[in-house]
């Protein structure tokens, strides 16, 4: 379980192929930080540490990504290089900062458009139809594990959905999304609420 609160940028500094991809992720966390079996959040996904390594400051860790996660997540996000929002997984006892997160990809989000808001930017994802029940004005969405409110929605004729957000100066620079383009992909999970609430609502018109 997660918050959304993304608290450090990691690399991917090496792959490799056995099976599944065997991903190197560096970042600036103690190798006794990350536990063996541990689950880290990596861009919305949550991962288990299977190797770790470096020192306090330079670490690295090491993530097993399955061919069905790969389909299910941004195109690209898996590349040498690529940078990941890292978040550990909720502890008894941390502050709930944003909202509650799995770590479940619920589907990919395109980028619509990104303009300069006041001091912030404002950014327009567009989500498939399957999602859209899912999404509402001043509700709660991660985007590539990030916790945001959603600030306005509007549903399409085709019946795909397009929703906006803000994005303030700290978020862009402590996170990936300072670097996202028109175009971009991002991967999107729904609010845990929304998502029981769709279910009840579903049985009620049974």
């Amino acid at each position: 379980m997660f918050t959304g609160i993304v608290t450090a940028i990691g690399t991917i500094v090496r792959r490799e192929q056995r099976g599944d991809l065997r991903i190197g992720i560096a970042c600036p966390w103690a190798p006794e930080d990350m536990a063996i079996g541990a689950s880290i959040a990596c861009s919305g996904v949550c991962l288990t540490v299977v190797e770790r390594g470096g020192r306090e400051g330079d670490g690295w860790f090491a993530v097993d990504v399955s061919a069905e996660t790969i389909s299910r997540t941004a195109k690209g996000m898996w590349e040498e290089g690529a940078k990941l929002n890292l978040e550990p997984s909720l502890r008894i006892g941390d502050e709930i900062g944003g909202h509650i997160v799995t770590g479940h990809v619920d589907g990919i989000g395109t980028v619509y458009d990104w303009q300069p808001e006041g001091g912030s930017m404002r950014a327009t994802i567009a989500a498939d139809a399957e999602l859209a029940p899912f999404i509402a004005a001043k509700g709660s969405i991660t985007v590539d594990g990030v916790s945001l409110t959603v600030n306005s929605v509007s549903d399409r004729p085709e019946g795909d959905v397009h929703f906006g957000l803000n994005i303030i100066p700290h978020t862009a620079e402590v996170t990936t999304l300072g670097e996202l383009r028109q175009g971009g992909e991002v991967n999107l999970e729904i609010d845990v609420v929304a998502r029981y609430l769709q279910r009840m609502a579903s049985l009620r018109n049974l």
